[in-house]
Parts: C-alpha cells; structure tokens; sequence
C-alpha cells in the first residue's frame, strides 16, 4: 500500500508541476528551463540529505547505479522528450509516452524477476489506455503545436526511446531502492548526475556555436523573479518531492506498478485544469480517465 500511495503522490506532484511550468517553459525554452530547475533541485536536495544524514545509506556501487539511473532515465529520457515534443505535439508526445508503464513492467519481469499477477497485468493495461485515451480525446484542438514537424515515424521512434529510457531508469534504480537506500539521498544522486550532464552538454553546445563556456552560467534571459519562483516551485514539487515518492514507490513495490500508477498525471491534470481555466474536458477525456481508474482499482486491491 505505501508503494501505491507513493506512486500516486508522485503523479499528482507531476500534474500540479506540469502547470506551475507552462508560463517558465514558454519564456525560457525548454532547455533552458530544464537546466536550471535541475540545479536549483539538485542544491535543495544536497543540503536535505546532507541535513538528514542520508549519504550513510548509500555507498560507492549505490551511488555509481544512481547515477546511472539517472542518466538514463533523466537526462537520455528528458533529451528524447523534449525532441520528441518539438516534432509530434504535446497531446500526441504524452499519448506514446505512456508506453513507460507497460515497459517497465516488462524490464521488471524480464530483468528483475518481478511477476505480474493476471489481475494486475489488466489494472496496467487498463490504465494505460486510460491515459492515452484521456489524452488522445482531450481536445479536437487545431493548433499549429498539434501539428507534425518533420517526419512522423521519427518522432514517434524517438518518443519512444525516452519511454524506454525512463522504464530503464527505474528499473536499474529498484534493487539500490529495495536494499534499504535513503529515497532523498537517492533523489540527490539522480537529480544532481542529471544536472551535472545537462550543464556539460549545454557547455559543448556553446562552444559548439562559437559561444564562451562561461556564458552557460548566467541567468537566462527573460528570468524574472515571478518565473525564477515558478521554476523553483516546479523543480522542488515535481523533481525533488516527485521524485523522491517514485523511489519510496520503487523500494516498497513492484516496479511496473510504480510505474504505471505515476504515469497517472494526464489524467489528475484534467480537473486542475478546468479548475484554473474553466474549460470542461471533453466526455472523451473522462470516458479514459474512467478506464484509468478502474485499472488503478484492481491494482490496488490485488
């Protein structure tokens, strides 16, 4: 049960962030924003583990598997995203996505040992379609994001590729989880190997453009206070806390459900935003958020 609860929390920390970023993502970029969200979090995260005395549960092959966790699922995961997101549209781009649920829960059978048992196995299919439909029928939107640059069959592969670096992430991280680690000190070594590596490849791509390394380190510009907090908030709510409920998640459960129930955000989003925009769903969006729910419902009754 503290696994499901965690992962819960760690999609409705992931929906309230995917808000708060909207204004920060438009004005910035994503890169931008995504390098410094990273390095505000990876601070916070260092003084509460270092606080708390978490280093004491983590040692030299914990952290080198953190940190390849978070190579793979954060930095390759977000890079493939974000491309992904330039070429597809955002609706289509969470739609494919949400392949990291059923991913997951294969790595975790074939890698880890994890068996699913045949009413679980449907809770994951059901919610992941849940969310594709919720998603996919959201809106008959005509936008130009909504539209396809480039080719569809690459960004659709490339989508995928962060699906499975995300599934790959949690999957190298679940044994660390599970031998007793510290989720915050764990968090820290994620976030910060993530930080650090978006830092040097932005540092390559200055330099690459004939840029100075050293202009990498200030401010982005157009970063007022209003949206500096704005990142912060998103980076401490949806990162840090995030974050550290999906390792809580992965140290007490089964690595596909974790998975599965975290990837529940597009759906909690959809009453935030008819909260905050006072745009009614379509029926369609409700009609998956209902098959979501009954996924949820027989895995967390199993």
């Amino acid at each position: 049960m503290i696994a499901n609860i965690a992962a819960l929390g760690a999609a409705l920390c992931w929906a309230a962030g995917g808000l708060i970023a909207i204004g920060p993502v438009r004005v910035l970029g994503s890169i931008a924003f995504n390098r410094l969200r990273l390095t505000i979090v990876a601070a916070a995260l260092l003084v509460a583990t270092t606080l708390l005395g978490g280093w004491e549960t983590l040692d030299a092959g914990a952290v080198l598997t953190l940190a390849l966790s978070g190579a793979a699922g954060i930095v390759m995961g977000d890079m493939a995203l974000f491309w992904s997101l330039s070429r597809l549209g955002p609706r289509r781009n969470v739609v494919i996505y949400a392949a990291n649920a059923p991913l997951t829960a294969l790595l975790g059978y074939g890698l880890l040992g994890e068996a699913l048992g045949p009413w679980t196995a449907l809770g994951i299919a059901l919610v992941t379609l849940g969310v594709m439909l919720a998603v996919a029928l959201r809106s008959g939107s005509t936008h130009n994001w909504e539209s396809v640059q480039g080719s569809l069959l690459a960004g659709v592969g490339v989508c995928l590729v962060a699906a499975m670096a995300q599934a790959v992430g949690s999957v190298i991280a679940k044994p660390v989880m599970a031998a007793g680690a510290d989720p915050i000190a764990s968090a820290t070594v994620r976030v910060t190997t993530a930080a650090l590596m978006f830092t040097a490849i932005g540092m390559l791509m200055t330099m690459r453009n004939g840029g100075a390394a050293a202009g990498l380190f200030r401010l982005p510009p157009g970063l007022t206070p209003k949206l500096a907090l704005q990142v912060a908030g998103n980076g401490l709510l949806g990162v840090g806390l995030g974050m550290t409920l999906l390792l809580v998640g992965l140290a007490h459960g089964n690595a596909g459900v974790v998975a599965t129930l975290s990837a529940l955000s597009p759906v909690l989003i959809l009453p935030m935003m008819w909260l905050l925009t006072g745009q009614r769903p379509t029926l369609g969006a409700w009609a998956g958020a209902a098959v979501a729910v009954a996924g949820v419902a027989l895995i967390v009754n199993r």
